[in-house]
């Protein structure tokens, strides 16, 4: 990646107070069955894990972070992607980084820290 590059995550839940209240309900009750693994390692009850906070802000790449609503408003070529996932963002060009199949094989927090690691290593 070069420092012109962006690095966008996009959850797999809508932006919203409502849909955050439904998400952070369905997180409590029944955490093995939330549709958004990005949120569920990434996120405590109600705010970014500082952890994962600290570990963004260290990236040499910017980084954004959509819900998959706002994602697709602003990209409507990607809106049918699968969610969670991450794309790297060159000027105009986007790519999937991090497909919803990579971020979902994540169990802990230090394991999605280091695929991010990993594949901004090989870039």
């Amino acid at each position: 990646m070069n420092d012109k590059s962006e690095l966008i995550f996009v959850y797999n839940a809508d932006s919203g107070v409502f849909a955050g209240i439904k998400d952070l309900v369905h997180k409590s009750v029944s955490p093995k069955t939330y549709g958004c693994n990005l949120c569920g390692l990434t996120y405590g009850g109600v705010s970014m894990k500082q952890d994962w906070k600290q570990f963004i802000e260290s990236l040499p790449v910017k980084v954004t972070f959509l819900h998959k609503d706002e994602f697709a408003k602003q990209y409507p070529k990607y809106a049918l992607a699968q969610f969670p996932a991450a794309f790297k963002k060159d000027g105009a060009i986007l790519d999937e980084y991090l497909s919803a199949e990579e971020i979902n094989k994540q169990n802990t927090l230090e394991d999605l820290k280091k695929l991010v690691e990993t594949k901004i290593s090989k870039d």
